[in-house]
């Protein structure tokens, strides 16, 4: 009958020993290195600001795009705002 390390004795195998310390080793070595990416908050923090960043630049530069392919409704809502303003500063006037 063989143990669970192969072996044909009661005495475990030193290699599949060392063998398995080695992997133990790693295997802690990238949790603990996940753990502390996790409790650093600020790294994390960053991250997160930089996604955003870049998905806002993304979001201008599409909106930019369809500017450029059709400026009527942009320039439309420009003018439809300028009048809004143009208006409530008459009104006012009138009122004081």
């Amino acid at each position: 009958m063989s143990d669970k390390n192969g072996s044909a004795g009661g005495r475990p195998d030193v290699a599949a020993l060392r063998e398995d310390i080695r992997q133990t080793r790693a295997d802690l070595g990238e949790t603990v290195q996940a753990l502390a990416a996790k409790a650093d908050v600020k790294a994390r923090a960053k991250e997160q600001v930089e996604q955003t960043k870049q998905r806002a630049r993304a979001q201008v530069h599409d909106a930019s795009e369809k500017v450029r392919r059709n400026p009527v409704p942009f320039a439309a809502a420009l003018v439809a705002g300028a009048a809004l303003v143009g208006i409530i500063l008459i009104v006012r006037g009138r009122l004081k």
